[in-house]
């Protein structure tokens, strides 16, 4: 698909993610907002992770996308790029984290390595924090205390991808946990981006990094405003499923290396219907 002239809701459509999911609990003009949101993030992550692309066209999407997003360019092409600067100016959408997006996309232009857990959630408050602090515009929040929710909400989330992907990330030369982490449980990079680390070590730091993820999981819970609550029902929807999928990966033993975890179609559906009736 062409990342310039595709629609959002194309874009949305090819996506078949958790978070397109999500959004089809939410009233249709906050929907359609954020599928233009989304789609925005879909196409900047593609940009660094699409097979195929020269370096050149990388750094030059991601270069525009600055350049609109500070209105610095004047003449947005057709498709998803009308569409995200025609929604920053109705929706007031804060350049700065906007941009955040596009710094934390660079940093996957090549394999990063973290070595304690402020550098890695440095990296996560970018891909994921700031998605969140965007998306709460969008829902229509009041409380200022929804920022703090948001923000540990992307960690929590992004800290469950990170355990998820671990074997996936592995079999591309990338190693997301931290240098500090894997040296307290007697393990290293090395042993990670081999797909055959001691399993019993392995089980102990994904343990740790499965308290860490509750830990921002919990934070988040305890900073959403009652006020918000409602409007952020598409958030909980995803924290929920991605709270369900951390239980998977620890009842399983975390077999990461030889599965992705996900929910079933029924679980999905359940947790959907409940977003959709109860908030």
């Amino acid at each position: 698909m062409d990342l310039v002239n595709a629609t959002s809701l194309e874009i949305v459509r090819r996506s078949g993610s958790n978070l397109a999911f999500a959004l089809a609990v939410l009233p249709r003009e906050k929907r359609d907002d954020m599928r233009v949101f989304y789609a925005f993030c879909r196409v900047a992550d593609d940009l660094a992770d699409e097979p195929g692309l020269s370096e050149e066209v990388r750094t030059e999407g991601l270069a525009r996308w600055r350049r609109l997003i500070r209105g610095e360019d004047d003449d947005p092409g057709a498709g998803i790029e009308s569409e995200l600067v025609e929604l920053q100016r109705k929706r007031d959408l804060d350049a700065d984290e906007l941009e955040a997006i596009i710094d934390g996309v660079e940093k996957d232009l090549n394999p990063q390595s973290f070595e304690t857990r402020e550098d890695l959630m440095g990296y996560c408050y970018l891909v994921a924090s700031a998605v969140g602090l965007v998306s709460i515009r969008l829902f229509g929040c009041r409380n200022p205390e929804s920022k703090v929710y948001a923000e540990q909400l992307g960690y929590a989330l992004q800290w469950t991808n990170i355990m998820r992907d671990v074997g996936e990330d592995a079999r591309e030369g990338r190693v997301f946990l931290p240098g500090e982490d894997l040296a307290r449980f007697g393990l290293s990079k090395g042993d990670i981006l081999a797909g055959n680390p001691d399993k019993a070590c392995f089980q102990r730091l994904m343990k740790h990094e499965c308290k860490v993820a509750r830990e921002f999981y919990e934070k988040a819970v305890n900073a959403l405003p009652d006020e918000d609550r409602k409007s952020m029902r598409s958030a909980e929807l995803m924290r929920r499923m991605y709270s369900r999928i951390l239980e998977k990966m620890e009842a399983d033993g975390y077999d990461v290396f030889a599965k992705r975890y996900k929910l079933s179609k029924p679980r999905m559906i359940a947790e959907f219907l409940r977003a959709k009736i109860f908030g």
